[in-house]
């Protein structure tokens, strides 16, 4: 194998520095089994196990592995949980979910990496998790209410669409903040009322839609 794209050796180095970083083996262990490789361009691959974002087109990103531990370890899922996914991207993070959740539904806006990503889930053969076409309205009401839903693009504030799609005692993992730089916050539904807890600083990609930016 050529230098630089020995991924199983890159694999194995990211993960010990999830490891020293985090103290979730389900995730750790969820993130060793999906090819990081196989979610970023050809172009890209020899950086896949870096941990940094990517840029896959579209003006778009595949999130720095150690904030995607960080958000899926936030959310606390069981194996027979149902995950909302806002902005589905290369389809890593949706696949690092699915091996943890019983049930993933992932909505992105722009088609192409929408298509990319469900053609890409499905070779490598994530039956549980469903890739949707964004609407104009943020989530994806007709399979509510979500034990979790993840965020993957910043909002100017906590959207209340979304907290309205979760079941109670749901967990919400949000990047809250400006265009340039937000708070990564986590947010439980407990008993009508909203425990917010913020994990990091952070910068994503805008989150398009009405509770949030405009194009």
């Amino acid at each position: 194998m050529k230098k630089g794209t020995d991924y199983e050796s890159r694999q194995a180095e990211m993960i010990a520095t999830l490891e020293s970083r985090l103290h979730d083996p389900g995730v750790i262990s969820a993130m060793s089994r999906v090819p990081r490789h196989l979610f970023v361009p050809q172009s890209l691959r020899s950086s896949a196990y870096d941990d940094n974002p990517l840029p896959i087109g579209h003006g778009q990103t595949i999130s720095q592995p150690y904030i995607v531990a960080l958000m899926t370890s936030a959310l606390e899922l069981k194996e027979d949980d149902t995950v909302l996914e806002i902005g589905t991207g290369s389809g890593y993070q949706a696949a690092i979910l699915a091996e943890l959740a019983g049930r993933v539904i992932t909505v992105e806006r722009i088609p192409e990496i929408a298509t990319q990503a469900k053609e890409r889930l499905s070779k490598l053969g994530y039956d549980n998790i469903k890739v949707k076409a964004a609407e104009s309205k943020l989530g994806w009401e007709n399979g509510a209410p979500y034990d979790a839903i993840l965020v993957a693009a910043a909002s100017p504030a906590i959207p209340k669409v979304l907290v309205d799609q979760l079941k109670e005692g749901g967990r919400l993992v949000i990047p809250v903040g400006d265009r340039h730089r937000q708070d990564l916050l986590k947010v439980i539904k407990s008993g009508g009322e909203l425990e917010i807890y913020n994990l990091a600083g952070c910068k994503f990609v805008a989150l398009i839609g009405k509770d949030a930016w405009e194009e």
